[in-house]
Order: C-alpha cells, then structure tokens, then sequence
C-alpha cells in the first residue's frame, strides 16, 4: 500500500513530492541565497530536480525519510520542502531540514510548516528528540528553531566545505516535553 501522509495547516498542504514539482523544486535550489547556508551548492542541473523527486519519493513509500513538498493551499504553488529524517526509531529521535523559496520569505509559511511537521513527528511517528544542523549565520534559520522551542546545544568549527567555502555548524534540538509544555502554554 503507498504511503500518502499528507499534513493540513491553516494556508498550506505539506505532501509526498511529485514529477509537477520538478521545476518549482529546481528553482529554489537553483538561487544562490537560498542555497547560501546549505552544505551543497545551488543545482546548476535542472534534471537534479528529477532524480530528487524520484528519490524522496521512494523514501517516503518505505518511510525511510519524509521530504514534504510545502504546497499554497489556495493556488497549488510549490513554496519549498521541509523534512524528517536520519530518524533512530532505538532512540526515538530525528533530524529536521527545510528550504523556501525567496518569494514566499517573511510571510509565516515556514513556521506554519515547521509546527505541522513538530507535530507529525512527536505525535505521529512518537519521537522524543528533534535535531537540527545549521550554519550559525543563517539568522533567519535559527529564528525559525528558536520560535519552534529549539535550543542552540552545541557548536562545529569547520564542520562543511561547500564549494571550497568552510562553514561551522550550530546544533540545535528540541525535546517532546520540552514541545508539550510549550503547546499547553499556548493552549
């Protein structure tokens, strides 16, 4: 039986990747400033999107890890991804990563995306650990973990080289009652 998780927030749909993201999904990684903090360079090759597409939706059937296409609920538009994987089911704990276009930054769409998908993954898949892996410049993503209830734990001098460019790795990582207080507190 396929896999079909599909997550619902207020403005968007949070879905399995599909060949018609092929060119929304080269786009955003294709720009250089959303691709500024990332540890690969901006695709240069549009059949990138492609194969991307084909491999995390094959992740997805074998819920090996989830990249979920952030769709506009009102027009159908393609805003980015937001994912969980590297998931230790031992452990109960996983990574998170995400990417929005530069059109859609500012507007809420990623925080909106992030709870849907905090929620997915302590509730859904019953983890107890959420992680994630920055660059400490990209002041706009830890903004985004910070409002999720993230705290900054750690700290990788010269973790990535991302086209001869050395960059550091902030860590971050949020506990389930740590996110369950914060939902009580906003309840």
């Amino acid at each position: 039986m396929a896999y079909t998780k599909t997550l619902t927030t207020e403005r968007l749909i949070l879905r399995k990747p599909q060949p018609s993201d092929e060119a929304a999904l080269f786009a955003v990684h294709a720009d250089p400033e959303v691709m500024r903090y990332f540890s690969e360079p901006p695709w240069t090759d549009a059949s990138r999107a492609a194969r991307q597409i084909a491999e995390d939706s094959a992740a997805f059937e074998k819920e090996e890890f989830f990249r979920f296409a952030v769709e506009l609920k009102a027009t159908g538009e393609y805003l980015g991804s937001c994912s969980l994987f590297s998931e230790h089911r031992q452990n109960r704990r996983a990574e998170i990563g995400y990417a929005l276009g530069r059109p859609y930054w500012g507007k809420g769409y990623m925080h909106e995306a992030l709870s849907a998908l905090l929620e997915y993954a302590f509730i859904e898949r019953d983890l107890n650990r959420l992680e994630a892996d920055i660059d400490p410049l990209n002041a706009g993503s830890a903004s985004a973990l910070e409002r999720q209830g993230f705290n900054r734990e750690g700290f990788l001098p010269e973790r990535w080289i991302v086209g001869g460019h050395v960059s550091d790795s902030a860590l971050y990582g949020l506990l389930r009652r740590t996110w369950e207080a914060r939902r009580k507190g906003a309840a």
